[in-house]
């Protein structure tokens, strides 16, 4: 209650005690008595004022609190989705570098191994027979670290242009298309008598493809069938062919 609400009351609280005090005229005929009963209905009708005052500042608080509120929760959610972002971020990073770890750990098991045991030229075919005992498997990271350790350990193995062509493959099954494309270039290139040439420029072709590089796909396809008519990889170059015709690549 305010300073004015205090006054009223006290003068309500003298004119009564002079009513009290004044005598024998009935209350309802007392123009001191009526002036008392209008003062009141004054005071209450300002108490009103002023009651209804505080609830309005009560509400309009209440609505701002509540704006920040949401505020504060919207900034939350947005908080909330960032660290989920970054920690999966964080777990395919962790998942890659694992893998890779684990690659090399593979292939230095097999190089010591191989320097344990005995000389490399003559476990270049046992060498070659297990990676790609792993590649039939489809360990397809364990496949490609054993071949790429074995076309370091045995440079001149007459098994190199098989094991770097099934480099390509374990690459290829990955989804590592770019490195399998180097694999596969690399066979076409430094081994241009190979038996494999043909699977190689077959693959060559299929890479390309899975990379949209559909006009070197398409090259790589028509030269097996140009080169290498009666082979089997000439066949499934043709039907790679008229599949990519069909797609208008």
């Amino acid at each position: 209650m305010n300073c004015t609400a205090v006054m009223l009351k006290t003068g309500c609280v003298l004119l009564a005690g002079l009513l009290l005090s004044a005598c024998a005229t009935p209350p309802e005929q007392d123009p001191t008595y009526q002036k008392l009963v209008e003062v009141d209905g004054r005071v209450l009708r300002i108490e009103r004022v002023i009651n209804n005052q505080s609830l309005l500042e009560l509400s309009q608080k209440n609505d701002a609190l509540q704006n920040e509120l949401r505020v504060l929760r919207g900034q939350l959610e947005e908080l909330q989705n960032t660290v989920e972002k970054q920690r999966a971020q964080s777990r395919e990073l962790y998942s890659d570098i694992d893998k890779r770890v684990q690659s090399l750990e593979t292939a230095k098991a097999a190089a010591t191994a191989v320097s344990a045991n005995s000389t490399p030229q003559l476990l270049d075919s046992d060498a070659y027979q297990s990676a790609f005992n792993l590649l039939k498997d489809f360990k397809y990271a364990d496949a490609a670290a054993a071949f790429s350790q074995f076309l370091l350990t045995y440079p001149r193995s007459k098994l190199l242009d098989n094991a770097q062509y099934w480099l390509g493959e374990a690459h290829y099954g990955m989804k590592e298309f770019n490195q399998a494309l180097r694999d596969f270039q690399a066979v076409v290139e430094l081994y241009p008598e190979s038996a494999k040439l043909p699977d190689a420029l077959l693959k060559l072709g299929y890479t390309h493809y899975e990379l949209k590089n559909y006009k070197e796909a398409r090259a790589s396809l028509q030269q097996v069938v140009k080169q290498y008519a009666e082979s089997n990889a000439a066949k499934l170059a043709q039907q790679r062919l008229a599949k990519m015709t069909a797609e208008s690549r």
